[in-house]
């Protein structure tokens, strides 16, 4: 099962007297095509994607089981910034809101012009090189800068000389993750989705196979080992389908040297994605920061209640990085309506995922602490205090989902390349409103420090993850507002009463969720009552308050399940009597 449509070949040119057989037809028409490929991208790219999760997620209890939560983990994270932070600056979130609409722009030109040079073909050349003489500077940097950088994150960090060695093997994965990041980015534009879904299982497999083989002889090194393995495997997973997919759509005709170029690259471009990704980034960096002076362990429990309560917003990043294309190239042909449909949809059904995940971590955290990672050196007191930062955490996990889905279409506005015909003052001038991402989360990293320092003295791991739960919200709301501001005209109305009505059913799913995970004796089957309450009482609630994420879905399966099954008829009884 495949996800990767055919690339759409140059139409023969047609004289005027057929022309009128070369009208394309009407946007509804293509309606039920599309919606049909989209639910099968989602459905591979959340399969793979699942399996990537659920390989991480072994990846963690493996971490836990081996080397529980003590400084010597506290030294790994520390180093662990450092992909932590190159994977949404190279692959998740920099890299895609540039190259995706980027390549959606050169695939929009070669519709309109399928003869002379391929654009696709021109945008590679113009900005592979670049990038990796850029990665490759900077990865040498962070190695030779390690020591700098670990007294920077963590000066009260037990063990630094740990730390620095960790680091300077995680360094090694900042060129394969922006090539990753790149070649991920161009085969979603061209509509493939099998083989960037893959990148993370590739890439917890490298960090696996260190793990097991070599736990015991280098310790927590072989975490960091494995981790610059599985970079290098996510982008040689990428290489051949890349290549064969920019082959397969670059046989042009009437190629002519010395012709006009179709797209422009707009350096400055970068700047404003690049801050806005590693100030959303800077989070991590205060809890590292702060936590670094509480007792040992502390950052180790924060990093398990993040990547637990990460998986609730995994479903709802799978439907944005799906329909991101969409969006890119709806907005690259200027059709801002169409942009603005997807986006309230995206963001109404991601709230539904995430929110229902919510609801189950609510109801459901200490068990499900216990039932994953209580065992080996992780004892009961990691897992209380691990379970109490992921309710905490929990509360801006609707927000990260929001902000997920409006970030993309605002930077489709300004990608990194722009129409060789657009006059160079309109399309090069970088405005207040390219920075408004920027402003919006510097605002909330101040409200998270400002929460953070208050109330870490006195709730220690706890205030770390309210202010990192303030600050996103306050980033939410922001950007929302800034959205219209960038001529996406959101209708508030409805996409605010849509996330009411949800919160409510969720709020609600989560107290009953967490009355039945209490009568069950023992981590599994509290996990599994709670979860089935939750699941139930949200689908039940959030049909009956007029969700419509969640009716649609909802009475879907009920018409299904009352539908009349045909019977069978055989050869016997259409014969007829008597012969």
């Amino acid at each position: 099962m495949t996800t990767d449509q055919p690339v759409a070949r140059p139409a023969p040119a047609t004289t005027p007297a057929a022309a009128p057989a070369a009208v394309p037809a009407p946007r509804a028409a293509a309606e039920p095509a599309r919606r049909g490929f989209l639910a099968k991208a989602f459905g591979v790219t959340a399969l793979l994607s699942a399996a990537g999760s659920g390989l991480g997620l072994l990846r963690d209890l493996l971490l836990a089981r081996y080397f529980g939560a003590n400084q010597g983990t506290d030294a790994f994270l520390v180093a662990w910034t450092v992909p932590e932070t190159a994977a949404p600056l190279l692959i998740e979130d920099a890299m895609a809101f540039l190259m995706v609409p980027a390549f959606s722009l050169a695939l929009v030109l070669r519709e309109e012009r399928p003869l002379g040079p391929d654009p696709v073909r021109q945008l590679t050349r113009s900005t592979l090189p670049w990038l990796l003489l850029a990665l490759c500077t900077l990865s040498g940097a962070v190695a030779l800068g390690a020591p700098q950088l670990v007294e920077l994150l963590a000066p009260g960090l037990a063990d630094p000389r740990l730390a620095v060695t960790c680091t300077r093997i995680t360094a090694l994965t900042v060129l394969p993750f922006g090539v990753a990041g790149y070649l991920a980015s161009a085969l979603r534009a061209l509509h493939s989705f099998t083989a960037p879904a893959v990148i993370y299982v590739m890439y917890n497999l490298g960090i696996l196979a260190l793990l097991l083989s070599g736990h015991r002889l280098l310790g927590v090194r072989s975490a960091a080992i494995g981790v610059a393995v599985g970079s290098a495997l996510m982008a040689g997973v990428l290489l051949l389908p890349f290549v064969r997919r920019l082959r397969a759509g670059g046989r042009r005709r009437g190629l002519r040297r010395g012709a006009a170029r179709r797209l422009v690259l707009i350096p400055l471009a970068l700047l404003p994605v690049a801050a806005f990704t590693l100030t959303r980034q800077a989070q991590v960096f205060i809890e590292r920061y702060l936590g670094s002076g509480l007792p040992p362990g502390t950052i180790s429990h924060l990093n398990y209640a993040a990547k637990i309560s990460q998986l609730a917003m995994t479903s709802a990043i799978l439907i944005v990085t799906v329909t991101f294309p969409v969006v890119a190239r709806a907005m690259a042909a200027g059709d801002f309506t169409a942009a603005r449909d997807r986006v309230e949809k995206d963001l109404g059904q991601a709230a539904a995922l995430v929110l229902l995940g919510t609801a189950f971590l609510m109801a459901c955290a200490p068990a499900l602490v216990a039932l994953l990672f209580q065992r080996g050196a992780f004892g009961p007191a990691d897992t209380s205090a691990t379970a109490a930062v992921i309710r905490v955490y929990s509360f801006g996990l609707p927000a990260q989902a929001m902000i997920g889905v409006m970030v993309r279409p605002y930077f489709c506005v300004r990608p990194v390349v722009r129409r060789a015909d657009t006059p160079r003052a309109e399309g090069d001038r970088i405005t207040w409103l390219d920075w408004y991402p920027v402003g919006a989360m510097l605002l909330g990293l101040a409200v998270t420090v400002a929460v953070g320092v208050g109330a870490t003295p006195h709730f220690g791991a706890l205030g770390l993850a309210a202010g990192n739960a303030a600050g996103i919200t306050t980033t939410a709301a922001l950007l929302m507002r800034g959205l219209m501001l960038r001529g996406v005209a959101l209708r508030l109305p409805r996409v605010l009463g849509g996330q009411a009505r949800l919160l409510a059913a969720a709020l609600a799913a989560a107290a009953l969720g967490w009355t039945a995970a209490r009568t069950a004796v023992g981590p599994l089957p509290a996990v599994l009552l709670g979860g089935t309450t939750v699941l139930l009482s949200f689908a039940v609630l959030g049909a009956l308050f007029g969700a419509a994420e969640v009716r649609g879905p909802v009475l879907g399966l009920l018409a299904r399940a009352h539908r009349p099954q045909p019977v069978p008829s055989t050869a016997a009884e259409e014969r007829p009597h008597g012969r």
